[in-house]
């Protein structure tokens, strides 16, 4: 079997920009959330399918990368 691994960049159309409280913060779409949440409820179960597991890797990593994105804004935001 041969696994295909997703790049984080192939979901970058799920990014959007929203403002929360006065911040513009990355975040992902609602059917980009909604897939991870999913993803993530199969994996607690155990019944991850190894493409399945290479889509939650792509995801998580975007969302570290956005995470960090946010928080640096934030702190820049808060020193200034």
């Amino acid at each position: 079997m041969v696994t295909t691994l997703n790049k984080p960049s192939s979901l970058i159309h799920e990014i959007r920009l929203e403002k929360v409280g006065h911040w513009n913060l990355f975040k992902f779409s609602e059917s980009l959330q909604g897939r991870m949440e999913t993803l993530l409820e199969k994996k607690k179960a155990d019944q991850l399918a190894p493409d399945e597991l290479a889509e939650l890797d792509a995801i998580g990593e975007l969302d570290r990368i956005f995470t960090h994105i946010n928080a640096m804004l934030a702190a820049q935001d808060a020193n200034q």
